[in-house]
């Protein structure tokens, strides 16, 4: 298989992982890592960009959504987005750490648009949780190898 054609993969399965997809990009990588065909530090970096522009572009949905978020096709569903909004006014940007978590980490990020989380601030927390979540991914795996 082509390089670029395994990185845009990984890529796209990082991006669609930090939607409402239900996509595994954790598996992703690890699969990649273990058949020590690629070097770990590309493959981290692409699931990161993948991941973090994801979540941007949930940020920039949570700017201009608060009028559709009882529509049926909204990503979050309003009970989704109500626990993530009291979390992210109890603990404020700091909560954008959990941003990798399942199911509350992709809310968490439609609200920090939704309540005007700068963008500097937003990408510099999420990025910080989703590399060292992969990070971590990586280290796992490759002890295993």
């Amino acid at each position: 298989m082509d390089d670029l054609a395994v990185y845009a993969g990984l890529f796209a399965v990082a991006f669609a992982a930090a939607t409402i997809l239900p996509m595994q990009s954790e598996a992703a990588l690890a699969g990649l890592l273990l058949t020590e065909s690629f070097p770990a530090a590309p493959l981290v970096l692409v699931a990161s960009a993948g991941n973090i522009l994801s979540s941007a572009a949930n940020w920039l949905i949570g700017r201009g959504v608060e009028r559709f978020r009882t529509r049926k096709w909204f990503p979050a569903s309003p009970e989704m987005l109500d626990r993530a909004t009291k979390w992210y006014h109890r603990y404020g940007r700091w909560s954008l750490l959990l941003s990798w978590v399942p199911v509350v980490g992709d809310p968490l990020t439609v609200v920090a648009g939704i309540l005007r989380e700068p963008l500097w601030s937003f990408l510099v927390i999420v990025a910080v949780a989703k590399i060292a979540r992969y990070l971590v991914v990586a280290a796992i795996t490759l002890s295993w190898i």
